[in-house]
């Protein structure tokens, strides 16, 4: 089993939601940043290789078993877009309100709004692990044509659950964090982690 896990991100809420989820697997989640560990790139064009790219590379330098998650919208009409560059869809520096503007204007003709959160989540136990343990999860909804609600970010405010009549920000926080596609893919992880304990 892993008794510490370096995370390959310096989101403190990340960190947290993280540790909440593995403390009773019995382990210990450590944030990059505590050891001096910068942020990797994440020049791939899919979710599942930019988050093992960023494993492998807190691993590499924690010598230590590592996880990370990459994750982003992905909207019908727009071809996957934002995807991968969702935190960076209006360019540096990276703005939620300039992003959903941008969407607005992207889906401004477009009749189709539907779309969905994308959440790669890898682990692998050292930097050349040949086989590391990657769960996922997806989260569908519709884009809405002005924000709602002040919960969340990114473009919670955006993003309708037709089945809830309400946006992602609109949610109580801890139903968004059952129903989400980070979620959804730590608990397909946390049950493959099981299988190691038992």
């Amino acid at each position: 089993m892993f008794p510490r896990l370096v995370l390959a991100s310096n989101n403190a809420k990340k960190a947290a939601e993280l540790t909440t989820l593995l403390v009773p697997l019995g382990i210990k989640i450590v944030p990059q940043s505590q050891l001096g560990i910068p942020e990797a790139e994440e020049p791939h064009p899919t979710f599942v290789e930019n988050a093992l790219a960023k494993a492998r590379h807190a691993a590499a330098h924690a010598g230590l078993p590592a996880i990370a998650d990459d994750s982003g919208l992905c909207v019908a009409a727009l071809g996957g877009a934002p995807g991968v560059i969702s935190a960076r869809f209006a360019g540096e520096p990276a703005s939620d309100q300039r992003n959903n503007d941008l969407l607005l204007e992207r889906l401004a003709t477009q009749s189709d709004r539907r779309a969905h959160f994308y959440s790669a989540i890898v682990l692998v136990r050292h930097a050349e692990d040949p086989q590391p343990i990657i769960a996922d999860g997806e989260w569908h909804g519709e884009i809405l044509a002005t924000p709602r609600g002040a919960n969340g970010f990114g473009y919670d405010p955006l993003f309708y659950l037709p089945e809830l009549k309400q946006t992602a920000a609109e949610l109580d926080p801890q139903l968004k964090n059952t129903l989400s596609h980070r979620g959804q893919a730590m608990r397909r992880l946390l049950e493959m982690l099981e299988q190691y304990r038992s």
